[in-house]
């Protein structure tokens, strides 16, 4: 057996963590590229959306490689990420793939039985016994919530630091040194290692930078090449950022779910707009949007794929956030036809009103 997985994020380096823990053989996707787009749009339906096309392409250039299990998260809400197991598995048939999909569902959606049997017919494959094997997933989450810390220090820093381009470059830095690491505990003590390095980047006390939140559809704001890297450009831009959505978010997320103590700060800050679950994490987005303004951020940018309809839902209702709490929120959709030139002139254009309304909020003062 030889597992594979769609990028989003971080997750690749919290599954190779697992997976070098548990001592079972996989392949991780080569970073999505504008060629494992055009693979998942020659084979996709039209009208799917962007997730779906880069998660094809993702699962086709590491079946090229070897790759003959795909694991993927599931989900049985509105959103029509819910069906993508069954659209895959069907597609990638038609294509002549014989492959196992393992679909990690909620015990809550599935039940607590068949989700022990998913999550068995990985395991069984490993040859650790039972406290390995435990050890294997908590060393994996630890790993994921290191790098996912250092990610978000690195985009507040950004505004910050001193010599620009100095958190960007250790982030860098520290991506690519965590995966030469043969094993979950050296990926631990070099990803520790490199949060007390990010902290102990020098500060520029005088500056007050632009600050910007990130929100909408979970898998555009968290997976860069889907929303053109804008994070990166953000910190080009010398713009602090923060995204509340992240991997080790979602594992704990989906752990209090089931408990209905998950996330009661983006609940309480979304009830007087959003009070239901309307599919995907539409209800987030209206939370973060809120929870933004109150901590004192310049702006919001909002990013979903083309289609996405809890975000279509969440963006009707933010311009009534943006008025009533006198908040900028910018609207990005993207799909396969997005230009970048297009895109990066809008997120400039932004980030310059923003900037001039705080040299204007600071001259009145």
């Amino acid at each position: 057996m030889k597992v594979t997985f769609p990028h989003l994020g971080n997750v690749y380096i919290g599954v190779k963590a697992l997976l070098d823990g548990l001592g079972i053989e996989y392949i991780i996707p080569p970073f999505t590229s504008k060629r494992a787009l055009e693979i998942g749009s020659l084979h996709s339906p039209e009208e799917i959306c962007l997730p779906f096309k880069i998660n094809i392409g993702n699962y086709i250039q590491s079946i090229e490689q070897g790759a003959d299990t795909i694991i993927i998260t599931g989900s049985c809400g509105p959103c029509r990420f819910g069906e993508y197991c069954e659209l895959q598995i069907n597609l990638l048939k038609r294509l002549g793939y014989d492959l196992n999909f393992v679909v990690i569902d909620t015990p809550g959606d599935i039940g607590t039985k068949e989700f022990l049997n998913r999550i068995g017919s990985i395991s069984g494959k490993s040859n650790r016994n039972k406290y390995q094997k435990f050890k294997a997933l908590f060393d994996s989450i630890k790993v994921l919530n290191l790098i996912d810390e250092i990610e978000e220090i690195a985009h507040e820093l950004a505004g910050y630091e001193k010599a620009k381009g100095e958190s960007r470059s250790l982030l860098k830095q520290c991506k690519s040194e965590v995966m030469k690491c043969t094993c979950p505990n050296e990926m631990i003590e070099m990803l520790k290692a490199y949060r007390l390095k990010m902290k102990n980047i020098e500060r520029d006390s005088t500056k007050n930078p632009v600050k910007v939140a990130i929100i909408g559809e979970i898998y555009t704001i968290i997976e860069p090449f889907s929303n053109l890297y804008i994070e990166d450009k953000l910190m080009e831009y010398g713009v602090a950022s923060k995204r509340r959505l992240t991997p080790s978010w979602w594992v704990k997320n989906t752990v209090l779910s089931p408990l209905g103590i998950n996330s009661m700060d983006i609940k309480r800050a979304s009830k007087d707009y959003l009070s239901l679950c309307v599919g995907g994490h539409a209800r987030e987005c209206i939370g973060e949007a809120v929870l933004s303004y109150e901590e004192g951020f310049d702006g919001a940018i909002q990013i979903f794929p083309m289609g996405c309809m809890p975000e279509i839902v969440a963006k009707s209702i933010l311009p009534t956030i943006s008025r009533d709490k006198d908040f900028p929120i910018m609207t990005l959709v993207v799909d396969e036809m997005t230009g970048e030139a297009g895109y990066v002139t809008r997120i400039e254009a932004f980030i310059d009103l923003l900037e001039r309304r705080k040299e204007y909020v600071l001259l009145r003062r």
